[in-house]
């Protein structure tokens, strides 16, 4: 709530949208720290679900985004891919 109060809302643009869904997806898969109590927990149904979102925004904005960050997008949603399957097969950190 702090952050609320230092001034008017940043723009939002395609790089940080796709950004604050790949942050949460990090979050849920224990990558990152939870923001409010600051302890990396695991769900990969929560995951996978913004994992899943993030290809639905892929498919739906295909042709329509700059090269940029069409390869923006596709190189996040290969990340978060690639460490969901570590995640579930138990290799992941």
């Amino acid at each position: 709530m702090a952050d609320e109060k230092k001034g008017p809302p940043q723009q939002i643009d395609f790089y940080t949208f796709c950004l604050s869904l790949g942050s949460s997806a990090f979050v849920h898969l224990g990558d990152a720290p939870h923001p409010e109590s600051g302890e990396a927990r695991t769900s990969l149904v929560l995951a996978q679900q913004t994992i899943d979102i993030l290809g639905m925004l892929q498919e739906k904005t295909k042709g329509n985004l700059t090269e940029e960050e069409a390869r923006f997008l596709d190189n996040l949603l290969v990340d978060l891919k690639l460490r969901f399957v570590a995640r579930k097969s138990g290799k992941g950190g």
